[in-house]
């Protein structure tokens, strides 16, 4: 039985959130949701979630944990506790957590397959790792970090020490070795563990990422709620855009976005299509910003 689910949130992601925790509360009303606050986030935004979804904010010190490292402390809280871990960008397609209660290992990750190659620049390289006289044994899995099952108290802050300094925020010390902020770390760990003998892991097709086809997710099925045949979260993991209709599988994106605003009591879509509009503005703006950025470090270089 799950006992919590968690979303990760950062200082841009508010869009993301509201749906997320939509579709959370579509298929499971009473379960307690809690963010993962990674960065600065508007109060007014919290209350907002508060009031709304009846989300609470997850036992953490509100500061920078960079990119994605507040996803790992969960694992290290004193009570234990079996949760789902979720990105901003995910919906759920379906009642997700019966997942859970068909397996009782400490982790239940995506059933995800890569090339060696496209391994090592998105998790971790073990060959440099072993070449460093780290002892580094390729793993036997690879997941997506947007997407995952623990319990807490299995792994301990120690198993990442070697890796991390658990500054604010948190940095690796083999940046080499390790990709995409904690995603690359937690499955060498998690591995790691496993191949000791620690840990239990199962591997079930998890997540559904936009970019390939998804044409068998319909929306008329998601609807069902409870009786949604899928058992998957859908991540647009990659997907940014300053309109979502231009996002595939946009449809998914709305329909949660519009269940969201449909309880909010207030505007309705009045309030999503300014808030939308809203989006795009500080988006295009944010694009904007970083591109002269990168633009005036070229010059300079140059």
């Amino acid at each position: 039985m799950i006992d919590c689910v968690y979303i990760a949130c950062g200082t841009h992601d508010s869009r993301f959130t509201r749906i997320c925790v939509a579709s959370v509360r579509f298929f499971y009303p009473h379960i307690p949701v809690r963010l993962l606050i990674g960065g600065r986030v508007q109060p007014k935004f919290l209350e907002e979630l508060k009031h709304v979804s009846n989300v609470e904010i997850a036992a953490a010190p509100a500061a920078d944990y960079g990119w994605g490292f507040i996803k790992l402390e969960p694992l290290f809280q004193a009570q234990p506790e079996r949760f789902l871990i979720l990105d901003s960008d995910t919906v759920l397609l379906g009642p997700v957590l019966e997942t859970a209660n068909n397996h009782q290992t400490d982790f239940i990750v995506d059933f995800e397959q890569q090339t060696d190659s496209r391994a090592k620049e998105i998790y971790f390289n073990w060959e440099i790792g072993e070449q460093s006289g780290f002892g580094m044994a390729q793993p036997d899995f690879l997941f997506n970090t947007g997407q995952w099952f623990a319990r807490s108290r299995v792994l301990r802050r120690a198993d990442f020490d070697p890796w991390i300094r658990w500054s604010l925020p948190p940095r690796l010390t083999r940046p080499d070795l390790f990709k995409n902020g904690e995603q690359g770390i937690l499955n060498f760990v998690v591995n790691e563990q496993y191949q000791k003998g620690s840990i239990t892991v199962t591997r079930v097709p998890l997540m559904r990422w936009p970019g390939f086809d998804v044409k068998d997710v319909e929306l008329a099925e998601v609807m069902r709620g409870r009786e949604s045949p899928y058992r998957q979260v859908m991540h647009w993991a990659g997907f940014k855009a300053p309109r979502f209709e231009s996002l595939p599988r946009s449809d998914l994106l709305i329909h949660f976005e519009r269940l969201y605003y449909e309880d909010h009591g207030g505007g309705g879509e009045r309030l999503r299509l300014a808030r939308a509009r809203r989006y795009a503005r500080e988006y295009r703006t944010r694009r904007f910003a970083i591109k002269l950025k990168q633009r005036l470090q070229r010059v300079m270089r140059s």
